[in-house]
């Protein structure tokens, strides 16, 4: 494990925001970091980073106690912040050259850095420019080269993709699995659920301080997939067709609209090939029969009460 915490407790005044955390993170994994607004994450992400202290617990990173190595662990750490932290007036190239130096890069091994991060964002030809002449989009791109060049065994990336244009999204994308296949971990934050599924190879989801839930998405979405949904679309519509499949065990509901049948059913009946009995005794011609799954969406709104986005 490159992160393991244990029995976290961090206060702010009379606030526990967060509660005995318990969270492992896999080296060479993108970890999606799930949870609605004041659920901790941002306060857990601070504390790994050293930005702010907490009460009580263990952090262990790359084999190494925190508390006893903090300046060592965080030069190998690259941070990518949900509030864009560049300079408006410095040219890229400087920019990155900076947050740099603050990793101990120096001489012909800082340049060779810098301007191998501004090509892994695509920034390079843009290298003398003013970020403050940059699109929203193309700020974040430093923002990610400011935090990749000194080769950070481990990224934390929060919120990277907010209010920017799909070219510039479709980058960053393609860059974190990039940076995943070139050796390093990541922790992910994100508002978009499409963008955890894409990405991540483990999923935690947080509410109220506390890990709630932690997997692959297949083993999340395990966790509230008692039922599935049966869309099948038919025609030469037998007339007690309807009434016939509420017969069968497990079935909770069925519905007919037009030529569209949506049956739910409990998943531990695996009642599919009993409904399209039904219909074949009835003479019903099956056009298209598809098995809805759950979605991180049906898991997150299960276990939080909440949708990602509210």
């Amino acid at each position: 494990m490159i992160v393991e915490v244990k029995n976290l407790i961090k206060r702010y005044k009379d606030v526990l925001v967060i509660d005995h955390l318990q969270l492992s993170i896999q080296e060479g994994s993108i970890l999606g970091l799930l949870g609605p607004n004041g659920a901790g994450k941002t306060t857990t992400i601070r504390v790994l980073t050293g930005l702010t202290g907490y009460e009580a617990g263990d952090i262990q990173m790359f084999g190494k106690p925190f508390a006893l190595h903090e300046m060592d662990i965080k030069r190998q750490i690259g941070i990518v912040p949900q509030e864009i932290a560049i300079f408006e007036d410095m040219p890229a190239y400087d920019n990155v050259q900076y947050f740099a130096r603050l990793y101990g890069l120096r001489g012909s091994l800082l340049k060779e850095r810098v301007e191998e991060a501004l090509a892994f964002t695509g920034l390079l030809d843009k290298a003398k420019s003013l970020p403050k002449h940059f699109s929203g989009g193309m700020k974040r791109r430093l923002n990610i080269a400011c935090a990749i060049a000194h080769h950070p065994k481990l990224i934390i990336m929060d919120e990277p993709t907010v209010g920017i244009d799909p070219h510039s999204r479709n980058h960053i994308m393609e860059s974190i699995r990039e940076l995943n296949r070139r050796g390093s971990t990541i922790i992910y934050t994100s508002h978009y659920m499409e963008e955890i599924e894409e990405l991540c190879s483990s999923i935690v989801i947080m509410d109220h301080g506390r890990v709630i839930a932690q997997g692959t998405k297949e083993e999340l979405k395990a966790l509230v997939a008692t039922e599935e949904k049966i869309l099948i679309e038919c025609s030469n519509r037998h007339y007690t067709l309807v009434d016939n499949i509420r017969q069968i065990p497990g079935v909770r509901q069925c519905e007919l609209n037009g030529g569209k049948l949506t049956v739910t059913s409990q998943k531990e009946y695996k009642n599919v090939s009993k409904i399209i009995d039904c219909m074949s005794r009835l003479e019903t011609e099956i056009g298209s029969l598809y098995v809805e799954k759950s979605t991180l969406e049906d898991v997150f709104l299960t276990l939080t009460g909440r949708r990602l986005r509210d």
